[in-house]
């Protein structure tokens, strides 16, 4: 369970263009020989979505990032950057020459970026709930919870925006009801912490400087050549599900699962399987 008040003692950080990076980090005390694993949350959460992950696959090495805007990473607010460089440069300082890189929504569309802006850096890649971060929204429930986003934020009504944000916990197809309340909470404190450290100050929003874009992604998907996992949860929206399988249709070693009776974070609601899925894809990794 995921407390309010994170231990300082388990966040780490690496210095990256001006920017501290923090993380979280499960190192075996001898060296491993396996690939590490790099853990990329979503959108307004943080590290802490991967604590079910993070001592799940034995002497492996992982690291879970906090992306810039997110958790308790910081950085100066002008300077120009893309999530997928800071991923980078992150394993530059760990001393990190190759990992397989595994993202949730947004961490998926910038393990994508990663491993197309930096060939040779990646093992594979698995992403879950998103494809790449040209993401193109159609499903009318998807548009509606953006269009309660847009009103919650020109009304500077935080609370509004966190209730619509849960909603991608349930997706289209459950009621909150539905789901158990402890994910309902994780979900919710790394929400709200985001959100009022990163966003939300003492005289009103501070809008964060987006990430500059990268170019020519599905132009160059057909290229990529590491494997790619690209993980859905049964229950999730339509656009996520139609990203995802764009995604893998697109590079040459793509392959999907399906995983039942969850979500946009099935790691979190199915954390027995989507940790098997994982692990199935990193020694198909680790045999090629």
């Amino acid at each position: 369970m995921i407390e309010n008040d994170d231990a300082p003692s388990l966040v780490q950080y690496v210095e990256v263009g001006g920017a501290w990076i923090a993380f979280s980090e499960h190192r075996p005390s001898s060296d491993p020989a396996e690939t590490p694993l790099v853990l990329l949350h979503g959108g307004s959460l943080d590290h802490r979505m991967w604590h079910r992950q993070l001592q799940a696959f034995g002497s492996r090495r992982l690291i879970a990032l906090d992306a810039r805007g997110h958790g308790w990473t910081t950085a100066p607010d002008p300077a120009a950057f893309r999530h997928c460089d800071d991923v980078i440069a992150a394993l530059d300082a760990l001393g990190i020459e190759s990992a397989v890189l595994a993202g949730v929504s947004m961490g998926a569309s910038t393990a994508v970026d990663a491993a197309l802006e930096h060939p040779g850096r990646m093992a594979g890649v698995i992403a879950c709930g998103a494809g790449t971060s040209q993401s193109e929204f159609r499903d009318p429930w998807v548009l509606g919870i953006l269009a309660e986003w847009q009103r919650a934020a020109e009304a500077h009504d935080p609370e509004a925006w966190i209730a619509a944000a849960l909603k991608f916990v349930a997706g289209p197809h459950r009621e909150l009801e539905d789901l158990e309340d402890a994910i309902l909470q994780e979900v919710d404190i790394m929400i709200r912490h985001t959100l009022f450290t990163h966003i939300v100050g003492p005289s009103g929003p501070v809008m964060p400087r987006p990430p500059t874009p990268v170019t020519r992604i599905s132009q160059r998907l057909p290229g990529l050549d590491v494997p790619v996992l690209g993980i859905v949860g049964e229950q999730d929206a339509e656009d996520h599900l139609r990203m995802v399988r764009e995604l893998v249709s697109a590079v040459p070693a793509g392959q999907l699962r399906v995983i039942p009776n969850t979500a946009h974070y099935p790691n979190l609601e199915r954390p027995e399987e989507f940790n098997q899925v994982l692990g199935e894809f990193l020694v198909a990794v680790e045999d090629t």
